[in-house]
């Protein structure tokens, strides 16, 4: 390391006694633009490692220093998995990531606002559960430019001379006069019977990950749930899977390592369980689930079969008139498939041929289908009924306008049409003219248009916010929502309980809404959110890479 000349930021705060050089050299490496990314903080036992990283943590500039300094996000790593622990990170972070792969691509490539440069505080590598994949994620989370590193570990860890070799690092090296004991370590913890729901539910969510990453605990705990039931499905009859939760809380992983109540835990693995566990589980996890919010109506997942799982979901729709209780649901490859919102069962295909990625769909309420092609080119599905002559013209005004300036986001009601574009600006195209709002800073990511008493247009984007608009009149100047992270679906429609606006995040988080007043529930289904939607009873619809959920509210 370099030299432990106190920073500047130094506001007489003091670390355990002891660990003072330690804490200045730290703080110089935090502002030195040009030392290593990683940051090893060694020391035998007693030395004061771990006391020194929850230091630094806490530690912040002198009040009277206005720029904001980089988040600093402490994650122990004592019994953890590389997947706990990438779970962790990624949800303190703002993003979503299903395998410690998927973290190092999100924090390379988001967009989220405010997490800008982050600083990790990683403490107990030698106590971890998987300390050589932790080893290989640190690594790879060190070459990625927006992050530093802090990582704590005893001098004899061999996952630690694995971080020194063949790379540059800062070093931070604790032996010398004795310093007080770091915590002592918990006394090891009974594993949970991972084939109880109700086990799992209301256990350590990091100590279940590890558990089930590592296969250190048997299925058949006397009492409990005794795994599956023989399955058809090759490979899904072993014991290690306890009966299909295994499988789930893989699936929804990041949401379940949350802090939440375990009747919250227990709706999310509800949604996340699939058509082939153990026929015991639904029943036990919906009565877990009693105290949370959503009732899950129903899960379609990736192997499902009963009915087949729709695929992979980019886009979703919700008809009326015609297609009234009909669901859309694009994928990546431009498919639109038609399924009854009763039980997403299969009800035929979108006749269209737009060639490429659909980028937004737009049912209109004459049965016709707006679609917005990944180049912002508007195209047209006519529906079985004739549409009236200045449809049709709108509709190839806006097609033209779309032509020559590509939009990024549709929706569609009686009589209008509203676009988004790139410069954060909502054109609502109507009968009686246009009408524009700059309601975004950067791009409108998606725009959502309400038919009620009061006509409103929706509109999310990449700065995080969800505004109201109605055309002809001034946006509200206070947003609906608006969070440190991009929008990344947004869908309204009137139903018997109002209007209801439902909008997703690209950290994975889903809000159901009410323009008029009243509470807004939250849910998390683990991976990354795709496409959300509203149904005209009222039910919200979640749709991601390998599932699709509906979800109603209690209340």
């Amino acid at each position: 390391m370099p030299s432990a000349t106190p920073s500047p930021a130094w506001d007489g705060r003091r670390p355990a006694t002891g660990t003072e050089p330690g804490a200045a050299a730290l703080l110089g490496w935090l502002t030195d633009p040009d030392a290593p990314r990683l940051c090893l903080v060694t020391g035998a036992p007693g030395s004061g490692k771990t006391a020194l990283l929850g230091w630094l943590a806490a530690h912040g500039p002198r009040s009277s220093r206005t720029r904001r300094r980089p988040a600093r996000v402490l994650v122990p790593l004592a019994g953890q998995s590389a997947l706990g622990a990438a779970w962790t990170v990624a949800d303190r972070l703002g993003v979503v990531a299903g395998t410690p792969g998927d973290l190092v691509d999100a924090l390379a490539t988001s967009e989220a606002r405010p997490t800008g440069r982050a600083v990790l505080l990683l403490t107990d590598l030698h106590a971890a559960a998987e300390p050589d994949a932790l080893a290989r994620l640190i690594t790879e989370l060190a070459g990625v430019g927006r992050v530093r590193l802090v990582v704590e570990a005893r001098d004899d860890t061999p996952a630690l001379a694995a971080l020194r070799a063949d790379r540059r690092v800062a070093l931070v090296d604790l032996d010398g006069d004795p310093a007080p004991l770091d915590a002592p370590p918990e006394s090891a913890r009974p594993l949970p019977d991972l084939s109880d729901p109700a086990a799992v539910c209301v256990a350590d969510p990091l100590l279940v990950t590890t558990a089930y990453v590592t296969g250190s605990a048997p299925a058949g705990v006397p009492g409990t749930l005794d795994g599956p039931e023989p399955s058809g499905r090759p490979g899904e009859t072993t014991a290690d899977d306890h009966g299909g939760l295994r499988t789930a809380w893989m699936r929804a992983g990041q949401s379940l390592c949350r802090t939440q109540p375990p009747a919250e835990r227990a709706l999310v693995l509800l949604a996340a369980l699939g058509d082939g566990a153990d026929p015991r589980l639904r029943p036990a996890l919906a009565d877990l689930a009693a105290a949370a919010p959503w009732r899950l109506r129903w899960a379609r997942h990736r192997g499902d079969l009963t009915p087949p799982w729709p695929g992979p979901v980019t886009v979703l729709g919700a008809a009326g008139g015609p297609l009234e209780g009909t669901l859309l649901v694009g994928d990546r490859t431009g498919t639109v498939r038609l399924l009854h919102e009763a039980d997403a069962s299969s009800a035929g295909r979108l006749a269209h041929a737009v060639p490429g990625r659909i980028a937004a769909l737009a049912p209109a309420p004459d049965g016709t289908v707006l679609i917005l092609d990944d180049r912002g080119r508007l195209h047209t599905v006519r529906g079985t009924a004739p549409r009236p002559p200045y449809l049709e013209r709108l509709t190839e005004a806006v097609s033209a306008t779309l032509a020559r300036h590509p939009g990024t986001a549709l929706a569609a009601i009686a009589g209008s049409v509203v676009v988004g574009d790139r410069l954060g600006s909502v054109h609502a195209f109507g009968l009686t003219g246009l009408h524009q709002a700059a309601s975004h800073s950067g791009r409108v990511t998606a725009v959502a248009a309400v038919e009620s008493a009061t006509p409103f247009v929706c509109s999310g984007g990449a700065d995080g916010t969800v505004r109201l608009w109605t055309p002809g009149r001034d946006p509200r100047p206070e947003p609906l929502a608006e969070r440190p992270s991009p929008v990344v679906s947004l869908h309204a429609a009137e139903t018997p309980h109002g209007s209801l606006v439902a909008a997703a995040w690209a950290d994975g988080l889903v809000e159901l809404h009410r323009p008029e007043g009243g509470p807004t529930l939250s849910f998390r289904p683990g991976p990354p959110v795709r496409a959300v939607a509203v149904t005209g009873s009222g039910s919200l619809l979640v749709g991601t890479d390998e599932s699709l959920l509906c979800l109603a509210a209690k209340r």
